[in-house]
């Protein structure tokens, strides 16, 4: 059934579409279309994430990635990653992995995607309440510095955010460079989606969520999951929000950081995905000029035009009033 179709059906009566909240969202693309091979991903900083994220990168990107530049303050981390990047590919010359090198800072956005993982404000272990909003205000300073950078460059391709907090991360990389809403992306809501499935696949009351469900928003504490679009739950969705938001948590009360399923699901997996034009969970510019904030949502960029499509279904009025509500608290962060 077209959404046209369920426009007439009593069943959708009273239900809304995403771009009701901002219909401008319907209009970000990128500077440039997406190349179909040959394309150079730079990646700034090598820590937990970063490295992990590189790694996935190497060995999933054939085929698509021609070269990953790696750039961090360190430079011995930077020629570590580089001899041991370069020493992991296929026998007999099968199949072709992209080559990692090493960058100066001038030369990070010499590159179709620039991906940014840095951090230095990364929670201890112990850490209490949401530890994501908790690195902010220095990661702010750091990506507004890189943000002003890409500006200077007249960068045409994708600014990537991998750093937490994600969502206001991408909006301070937005205001500092000028670059055109769609160009700057974050990744966040990819490993949402797989800890709402981790749980869906534990407890039958969930399980709807596997096959109809669908994450929104942050990568934080206003994320909303929706146990299904079609037969939406309130409480059940609520439930299931709440254990995905704190399953980071979960892996921290066993003496961890919980980087590696961030890296690879929102990173890595959802990076591909992204340069393929395929769908994928991460967070797009809702907004009107300055006016706005990013928001996580399925989308997919069509690699001939650049534009960026956004999943638009007619959502229950109590799932679009959570998503607006995310919305509006994102809007509100400086």
């Amino acid at each position: 059934m077209t959404d046209k179709e369920k426009c007439k059906d009593k069943k959708y009566a009273g239900r809304r579409s995403i771009f009701e909240l901002v219909p401008e969202a319907s209009q970000l693309r990128l500077a440039e279309p997406i190349k179909h091979s040959g394309i150079r991903v730079n990646l700034l900083a090598l820590g937990d994430v970063g490295a992990t994220l590189l790694m996935a990168l190497k060995v999933l990107g054939g085929g698509l990635i021609e070269r990953i530049g790696i750039y961090d303050v360190n430079p011995d981390v930077m020629s570590r990653f580089e001899i041991e990047m370069n020493q992991i590919g296929w026998p007999f010359g099968e199949k072709k992995l992209p080559e990692v090198v090493c960058l100066d800072e001038e030369d990070l956005f010499d590159c179709d995607m620039f991906v940014f993982c840095a951090s230095k404000a990364v929670p201890p272990i112990g850490a209490g309440g949401d530890v994501r909003m908790a690195q902010l205000a220095v990661n702010s300073k750091i990506v507004s510095y890189y943000g002003r950078l890409a500006g200077e460059k007249n960068y045409k391709g994708i600014f990537a955010v991998v750093s937490d907090p994600v969502d206001p991360l991408c909006k301070a990389a937005l205001l500092a460079s000028g670059l055109q809403p769609g160009q700057v992306r974050g990744y966040g809501l990819g490993v949402m989606n797989k800890r709402a499935e981790y749980y869906a696949r534990g407890d039958r009351r969930f399980e709807s969520y596997l096959t109809e469900g669908r994450a929104f928003g942050p990568h934080g504490g206003d994320l909303v999951i929706a146990n299904s679009i079609e037969n939406y739950d309130d409480e059940v969705s609520r439930e299931l929000t709440a254990l995905t938001v704190a399953a980071n948590l979960k892996v921290r009360e066993l003496g961890f950081k919980p980087y590696i399923a961030p890296a690879l699901s929102s990173g890595a997996i959802s990076l591909l995905l992204t340069l393929r034009g395929e769908w994928n969970y991460s967070s797009v510019y809702m907004g009107k000029g300055t006016e706005g904030a990013f928001l996580g949502i399925k989308n997919r960029i069509d690699p001939a035009s650049g534009e960026v499509i956004i999943e638009d279904l007619l959502l229950p009025q109590k799932l679009y009033d959570r998503i607006e509500n995310a919305y509006r608290n994102l809007c509100e962060i400086n």
